[in-house]
């Protein structure tokens, strides 16, 4: 049997459908039904933003079901392979088995085909999973949007790409942000890049800080963002050296600065 390096075919070969059996998450437990009722979680607000060696991914914590809120622990990004993070929002079950896909896709390429995956070929297997879901968004479930994160090598720069819920892809000069509280702050970002600077050029700090006051803001307009309060958002960059994680104790110094003494 010959799929050339193509993972999704490779499942529909033998059978399975992508995306149509996703598991439900709730606080880390699967459940093989999903009976009348339950309640299913939803990540909103994801931002990502250049700074001067890379891309800044930040995300609040909080899951949502419906109106409640149901884990405040909830990990929205997430890396596909050592140069290119995922921020997700919407469903998170739907997210976490696209994620588990997209990883599988890339290194039975590289190893089927002896070579990595070229970046188009990563970007346009997001589009085609966002595609695979299709029907079942038509209906009304399962629906999440992506922002993926590289760092181009070739180039030497970081590169933020977003889609819509049909897989169609965009590429973003400085930011991407999607989720319920990113449409309260998209203006924002975009004053900070033309009356300020743009994030291409700050450094990592003046990023990062941006970032947690426009989580934060997003959080008193948006109740199901999580902000930076309750819990601490959770930070990852990617630069020519790879994917790293920002400390807690960044965070929390940072977050301090946000809440001047009088």
């Amino acid at each position: 049997m010959n799929v050339r390096g193509d993972f999704l075919e490779l499942l529909r070969a033998y059978g399975y459908e992508p995306l149509r059996h996703a598991a439900i998450i709730q606080s880390h437990r699967h459940y093989d039904t999903q009976p009348e009722g339950t309640m299913v979680a939803h990540g909103t607000t994801v931002i990502a933003v250049k700074f001067s060696g890379g891309v800044l991914n930040v995300a609040d914590r909080r899951a949502m079901a419906s109106n409640t809120i149901l884990y405040e622990e909830a990990e929205k990004i997430m890396a596909l392979d050592d140069y290119t993070l995922i921020a997700i929002a919407g469903s998170y079950a739907r997210a976490i088995e696209a994620v588990r896909l997209l990883r599988h896709s890339f290194k039975y390429y590289a190893r089927s085909q002896l070579q990595e995956l070229s970046l188009e070929g990563k970007l346009n297997e997001v589009s085609r999973v966002l595609m695979s879901a299709l029907p079942e968004l038509m209906q009304g479930i399962g629906g999440f949007l992506p922002i993926v994160s590289t760092y181009d090598l070739k180039r030497g720069e970081g590169r933020i790409f977003f889609y819509d819920a049909l897989g169609a892809r965009f590429e973003s000069r400085e930011y991407g942000a999607v989720g319920s509280g990113a449409e309260r702050i998209r203006g924002a970002l975009d004053y900070i890049v033309r009356k300020r600077c743009p994030f291409h050029k700050m450094e990592l700090e003046e990023a990062l800080q941006e970032t947690m006051l426009l989580l934060d803001i997003a959080s008193g307009i948006d109740p199901a963002t999580g902000g930076v309060d309750r819990a601490l958002p959770l930070a990852k960059t990617i630069t020519k050296e790879g994917i790293a994680t920002i400390p807690n104790e960044t965070l929390e110094e940072l977050r301090k600065s946000l809440r001047p003494q009088h």
